[in-house]
């Protein structure tokens, strides 16, 4: 009798003890720093323990220290722990674009000039809450976005909402707040399957190619290397299915390939198992299979340059790439560490959430259905106004309150197995 109780308790501990890791995992959203290239392809490392750095593009495989490019002024905080910073390269104008990096003003867009090596803050004015879901930049809360390269305006889904905010030639803020318009519900769920919008697609994976966003990684409806596809100049979401070749249909990162001239024509896709890297070619509608990360992490982020690929792991700030022939669409050997960035300390909640086996994170093919029955399909261009929102603050505790029900729900269980065995 007493074995078979301390069989239970076993159990129900090593039951308790996985949730709590798979819980511990689902918090951590990925790295505390972010990284993107500038447009003569070298990398750029923001916030390693609060420094910035520069990698030539002929060295990343190079052991020789970074360039440290930290300046002061309006530089980011970069304290939204909750949800990694966003870096977006603004080809044409040579500058960044960051969000989601200052927990006390969630809702503006950091600008760094990279030729100036100096920092702005751009306030924007959201959509009020009566009309769509935004209220910060946190990819934990459903949000996701592209920057165009030729419009250089950023669209954004966020509960089957896309939105887009113009930055015109904007290489620093202006005085005035830049608005977010209001372009439509986006129906993502084919014909057949009840329900459509976001219902099953609360985390949405967005890639740019081909001016072109697909929508990927769990779509419902679609089948394996299908994509919905929105045409950004046309403000039009196509009402056929796009295929092109074979990928999974589960939640991932993605990072589009830019070239020199011309938009971008393929882009990788990482799915959050780390299971491979896939690259998808928009022009001869194919898709071709390369190395996995070394790293399995689905909190890790993603740039590319023409002829790289970067992995930033939630661990420690750890970078390593992979080159890729975009004419050839084949990988020059597998991937390799940058070790010219220092490591970092910096990570989100102050501890790593990046392991060598992949986890469950949010979002994907699974999902509530919170966004409720969307039928309408894109409508370009209203613009919308509304006071700036002041949400995303104490966004930790709110991880932290997670945590703690867990906690309790493994007491709880322990406390009922041992009462058990009395």
């Amino acid at each position: 009798m007493f074995s078979r109780s301390f069989a239970r308790l076993a159990l129900a501990a090593s039951a308790a003890l996985s949730l709590c890791a798979l819980s511990a995992s689902a918090a951590a959203a990925g790295p505390n720093q972010c990284i993107t290239f500038d447009a003569s392809w070298n990398l750029l490392a923001f916030n390693f323990d609060g420094k910035d750095y520069t990698v030539p593009s002929d060295g990343l495989s190079s052991s020789t220290p970074a360039a440290a490019i930290t300046s002061t002024g309006s530089r980011p905080p970069f304290d939204a722990p909750s949800s990694p910073p966003l870096c977006y390269l603004s080809q044409f104008f040579n500058a960044v674009y960051v969000l989601n990096a200052d927990a006390s003003d969630p809702t503006s867009v950091y600008m760094y000039d990279i030729t100036k090596k100096s920092w702005s803050k751009q306030a924007t004015t959201l959509p009020g809450k009566d009309k769509v879901p935004l209220q910060s930049f946190d990819i934990t809360r459903g949000f996701g976005a592209i920057l165009d390269r030729d419009t250089n305006v950023f669209y954004a889904l966020t509960g089957g909402e896309m939105l887009s905010l113009n930055l015109g030639e904007q290489k620093a803020a202006t005085g005035e707040a830049v608005v977010w318009n209001d372009v439509g519900e986006m129906a993502l769920a084919k014909a057949d399957v009840e329900g459509s919008g976001a219902q099953g697609y609360e985390s949405p994976t967005m890639a740019l190619a081909q001016n072109h966003i697909h929508f990927i990684g769990g779509v419902p409806g679609l089948k394996e290397g299908d994509a919905r596809v929105f045409v950004i100049h046309f403000s039009y979401l196509q009402p056929e299915v796009q295929s092109y070749g074979n990928f999974p249909t589960q939640h991932g990162k993605t990072a589009s390939f830019f070239k020199d001239t011309g938009v971008q024509t393929q882009f990788a896709y990482i799915p959050d198992d780390g299971s491979a890297t896939y690259v998808v070619d928009v022009i001869s509608n194919t898709t071709t299979t390369l190395p996995a990360p070394s790293l399995k992490d689905p909190g890790a982020q993603y740039a590319a340059s023409p002829s790289a690929l970067v992995q930033l792991s939630s661990e420690g700030g750890k970078i390593s790439f992979l080159s890729y022939d975009q004419d050839a669409k084949t990988a020059k050997g597998d991937w390799t560490a940058i070790t010219g960035v220092p490591a970092a300390t910096n990570v989100p909640g102050g501890s790593s959430s990046s392991s060598s086996s992949a986890t469950t994170t949010t979002g994907g093919t699974s999902g509530s259905g919170a966004s409720g029955n969307k039928t309408s399909s894109a409508a370009g261009g209203k613009a919308t106004g509304g006071a700036s929102a002041a949400a995303g603050k104490g966004e930790n505790g709110a991880v932290g309150r997670g945590v703690g029900v867990v906690l309790g729900g493994v007491m709880a269980v322990l406390g009922v197995v041992v009462a058990g065995m009395l």
